[in-house]
């Protein structure tokens, strides 16, 4: 077995992120542990039971003694798609609860920020499965992230793109999760080229979208709009600025102890 550990969630979107790892250059070096919530990541390196994981940001302020890998990141820029909120109709103003898919921390934090902040109210939330149906029973407003949020049906469904809420009313980009590491781990990491990996996989996405095309009814050319244009792989100094942002917002409105600099690895 490889000595060295990773992690990350198999969404579509983290799929550029880890093909070197699973089928290109590192394949067979580095042991790469997949799972569909993205929290779960979170959870195996705070357990320190990997060196190195694909984490929702949120958790550099939780995890204790997080390190972030820079430039590298599954982000975006203007719109994400893959990260929203969704009601039968109902216009965000009037949202008195909200079903809440708690895969991703960061997502849920930014709903809440979004709500507080930018809204100016508060709604009901309440944990759920990600079964919009399900979720839109009994809540005005659900959250769903990931795969299932590309192929809802805007024919019966409201959809408001958390990114692009987010831009619209701070005029940044933002970053969703980024490779981190621990304080005691950062060399073994500093071994991981995680760029040259972003590079080899961005490289194959034409393999990547035949991986998925029997488990996401897209068009080819709209899946790879998806991951070439919407998705960002890189943190430009905007999304920086963004990052920084949400942070303060977090803090300010108690959905972390404490803000933490930003620390990288090679630092």
């Amino acid at each position: 077995m490889p000595d060295l550990r990773i992690s990350a969630s198999s969404y579509s979107n983290t799929a550029p992120l880890i093909w070197s790892f699973l089928y290109g250059a590192n394949r067979g070096k580095i042991e790469i542990i997949l799972d569909t919530a993205p929290a779960r990541s979170a959870q195996l390196l705070a357990q320190n039971r990997v060196d190195a994981a694909l984490v929702p940001v949120i958790e550099y302020q939780r995890i204790e003694n997080a390190r972030l890998v820079p430039e590298v990141c599954v982000g975006a820029r203007e719109k994400v798609r893959s990260v929203c909120l969704v009601t039968k109709g109902v216009d965000l103003w009037d949202v008195e609860s909200v079903a809440l898919d708690v895969s991703s921390k960061t997502s849920v934090a930014l709903t809440k920020i979004i709500f507080r902040e930018f809204y100016g109210f508060e709604p009901n939330y309440k944990e759920a499965k990600p079964d919009l149906s399900e979720m839109l029973s009994d809540s005005h407003c659900a959250l769903l992230i990931g795969d299932p949020a590309l192929t809802i049906d805007e024919s019966l469904y409201r959809k408001y793109d958390l990114a692009e809420l987010w831009r619209e009313y701070t005029g940044f980009g933002f970053v969703f999760a980024m490779w981190m590491t621990r304080e005691e781990k950062k060399e073994t990491a500093k071994s991981i080229d995680f760029a040259a990996a972003r590079n080899e996989g961005l490289r194959h996405l034409d393999e990547i979208i035949s991986n998925y095309e029997n488990e996401i009814p897209l068009a080819r050319e709209d899946f790879k709009n998806y991951l070439s244009e919407n998705i960002s792989y890189s943190i430009d100094e905007n999304m920086g600025k963004g990052l920084e942002l949400f942070f303060e917002l977090a803090n300010k409105h108690d959905l972390i102890e404490k803000r933490k600099e930003l620390i990288f690895i090679n630092e």
